[in-house]
């Protein structure tokens, strides 16, 4: 079975995830949908995407399988529900909802439907990252301690769905995310939360720094910035060493990483597929009955249950307890 993928949108992203669908002879690229027909039509001409429609209802009309959706933040839950509603699968970008209970919603209605939901964080997907926990698991460093991680990157651009608030915009819900999957990956749901923030003039926050405490005594520092040169990076410390990580959020096809023990530093190279790949295969496996999403929407219920409290604390300058 070749499954017919569409695009809702036109966003920079697509031009990472339309190699890594044509990669696949389980996948084929059939439509891109825009609010405006002349520039869906463009982007079809540019991209060689057989068909273009507008308005986005449109794509959604088409006989398509699965939908994926770039849309601005704000905009992932309504149209996700739209094209469950319509009879499709979904591949939506993170943040899937900024809403905990937009998560619930999106839930009751896959599940309603029996189709596949599932949020395009696709570090997730990576063997680097798969080969990092297995490390974790093979207690390298003994017991998981401390999580630090942050994403940062110079945003010069005025004029940005980023920056603004009605659309979901922040440097949070854009790239602090990573860092708050990351440490929920390896830790688990929090049990309380602290956050900073530093709001720019478009009322959205251009900075971002939390502390998340689980139950397990673990404790993770996350941090995200639109005004910092670019850095990714990730450190677990364990009771006997650490692992360090320079790209954990966009490895490259070949990805490394560091344990650091007893003086000595092993340097572990991992070879995977390019980085949405996997993300690809791991959504048709789910679509066709073969196993369930990597991702499945209860993680991010969770995670975005962190990321509404963080800013939470950030807003009111203090502490959240989750349940």
């Amino acid at each position: 079975m070749t499954l017919r993928w569409g695009l809702l949108g036109t966003a920079r992203i697509n031009r990472r995830l339309i190699p890594a669908i044509r990669a696949s002879a389980r996948s084929r690229l059939v439509a891109v949908g825009s609010r405006d027909s002349a520039r869906a039509a463009a982007y079809a001409r540019d991209w060689d995407i057989p068909e273009a429609h507008a308005p986005y209802e449109a794509l959604l009309a088409a006989p398509l399988d699965i939908v994926y959706i770039a849309l601005p933040n704000s905009l992932h839950v309504p149209w996700t529900l739209a094209a469950v509603a319509a009879g499709r699968h979904v591949l939506c970008e993170k943040p899937l909802a900024l809403r905990p209970e937009d998560v619930d919603a999106v839930i009751t209605a896959s599940r309603a439907a029996g189709l596949v939901v599932t949020e395009g964080f696709m570090y997730r997907h990576h063997a680097q990252t798969t080969a990092i926990l297995e490390t974790l698991v093979a207690g390298a460093i003994g017991e998981v301690q401390l999580v630090s991680s942050g994403f940062s990157y110079l945003r010069e651009r005025a004029s940005d769905v980023r920056l603004d608030r009605a659309l979901g915009g922040g440097v949070l819900w854009d790239i602090g995310c990573y860092p708050v999957s990351v440490a929920q990956l390896i830790a688990g749901r929090p049990t309380r939360v602290a956050g900073v923030q530093r709001i720019g003039p478009t009322g959205v926050d251009e900075m971002f720094a939390g502390t998340l405490t689980y139950r397990s005594g673990v404790v993770a520092q996350v941090s995200a910035s639109f005004g910092a040169a670019y850095q990714a990076f990730l450190r677990i410390v364990g009771t006997h060493g650490t692992i360090a990580v320079d790209h954990p959020f966009r490895p490259a096809r070949t990805g490394h990483f560091r344990i650091e023990r007893d003086d000595q530093v092993k340097s572990v190279t991992v070879t995977g597929n390019d980085l949405f790949v996997d993300e690809i295969t791991d959504l048709e496996d789910a679509v066709l009955g073969i196993k369930p999403p990597r991702l499945a929407l209860e993680d991010s219920r969770s995670h975005a249950t962190t990321l509404a409290a963080l800013h939470e604390a950030a807003r009111t300058d203090r502490p959240v307890g989750l349940a």
